[in-house]
């Protein structure tokens, strides 16, 4: 079966606020000429939905819809409900973005880190971007070990002076602080604090009674990133390489059940647009608060701008978002606005400036890292619309 042959009509589902009638025809037109295969697109605006749709397959053989409450891995777009709930506890005073980590973490000043600040994890630029090998993906499954490790070893470039992505551990350094904190884990917390009280189905390790409920990621093309001319000791090789992640070990259990905050949680637009509108509606939702203003401003403080040192992209980063720049067109370029996604092209942006949140997940991977070519157009067409608004 071609990939992007679709083998009968696929139907998006869900509503729309008119004036995003665009988004809802953009998405049609790319599930019938099979370039998405299954995928949902979510947007509030003053905390109010405006944007729900979800359409296409839920498996690559185009046997099961997606279903309003299909769920998928979303990648990387777990680091912003990771970045939220960190958020929470300095909204309550109980984390300092600008203390070191070893205050609430004391095992991980080892090797030169006693400087690292909680800041610095947020905004990619500890140092720490990875664990020293070897190190393999079942080794992330177990937290207390994975932790034990990153606190032992020694950054791999001088913390505070760059972004280097922090591909996978993001979760589990920012959830160990989040754990000695409260004595939560990330999963718990998010469950227990943020999803919970939002009505949001997100899950930070996902309870094998949900399993049915999750569409599988379909991979992606191969990588496009050569890294054969960098030294074996450069961040980017030291990142990618240990552990070396294939999609495909997210259709484990195991996978599924481990609270991977990098990387690992699993919802749909809806559930994402939901938990990150708090940050566009001025900290509440429906009652629900759980920022101040003063919190949000936070997040606008820039900490790095340059090429990052494992993505090779230029970023901006603020806190636990990046912030518009040249080296991220697709991305709308206005003020106090932060962004994220998701490998393979899942996607978050939140617009404070206009009180708007746009959100996407898919199961069909594209090649890059941030966005896609229909991320792309799907949040064209819906700044289009909000613009005009």
């Amino acid at each position: 079966m071609s990939d992007t042959t679709p083998t009968r009509t696929a139907v998006v589902y869900g509503d729309n606020d008119p004036r995003f009638d665009a988004v809802r025809e953009e998405f049609q037109r790319r599930l019938d000429s099979g370039e998405e295969l299954g995928a949902s697109i979510a947007a509030t605006i003053d905390g109010e939905t405006v944007i729900d749709l979800w359409g296409g397959y839920a498996d690559e053989e185009r046997t099961r819809e997606w279903e309003r409450d299909t769920i998928t891995n979303v990648w990387s777009t777990t680091k912003t409900v990771v970045a939220l709930a960190v958020l929470v506890l300095v909204d309550r005073g109980e984390i300092d973005l600008d203390a070191p980590v070893a205050k609430y973490w004391p095992e991980f000043a080892q090797n030169g880190k006693d400087g690292v600040t909680v800041a610095h994890l947020m905004s990619h630029t500890s140092g720490v971007s990875g664990w020293d090998a070897p190190f393999a993906t079942e080794d992330m499954f177990d937290h207390e070990k994975a932790a034990a490790s990153l606190a032992a070893q020694a950054p791999w470039w001088e913390p505070g002076t760059a972004s280097g992505y922090h591909l996978l551990n993001y979760g589990h350094l920012l959830g160990e602080v989040v754990r000695r904190v409260t004595g939560k884990t990330i999963g718990t917390f998010v469950r227990e604090e943020i999803a919970g009280p939002l009505g949001a189905d997100f899950h930070i390790g996902l309870a094998p009674s949900e399993f049915a409920r999750v569409s599988p990621v379909v991979p992606p093309p191969p990588a496009q990133m050569d890294l054969s001319a960098l030294p074996p000791e450069h961040p980017a090789i030291r990142t990618f390489m240990a552990p070396v992640l294939d999609a495909t070990a997210t259709w484990s259990d195991d996978w599924r059940k481990a609270e991977i905050g990098g990387a690992g949680g699993h919802g749909n637009a809806r559930s994402v647009a939901r938990i990150e509108s708090v940050i566009t509606n001025g900290g509440e939702v429906d009652g629900v608060r759980l920022l101040s203003p003063a919190t949000i401003d936070r997040i606008f403080e820039q900490k790095s701008d340059g090429l990052d040192l494992v993505l090779f992209q230029h970023l901006r980063f603020g806190v636990g978002f990046a912030l518009p720049s040249a080296g991220q067109p697709a991305i709308p370029q206005r003020d106090r606005l932060a962004f994220w996604g998701g490998w393979g092209g899942s996607l978050i942006v939140n617009d404070v400036g206009r009180g708007a949140t746009f959100a996407y997940v898919m199961n069909k991977m594209s090649a890059g890292i941030i966005g896609s070519p229909r991320s792309d157009a799907y949040m064209t067409a819906f700044d289009g619309a909000l613009g005009e608004a």
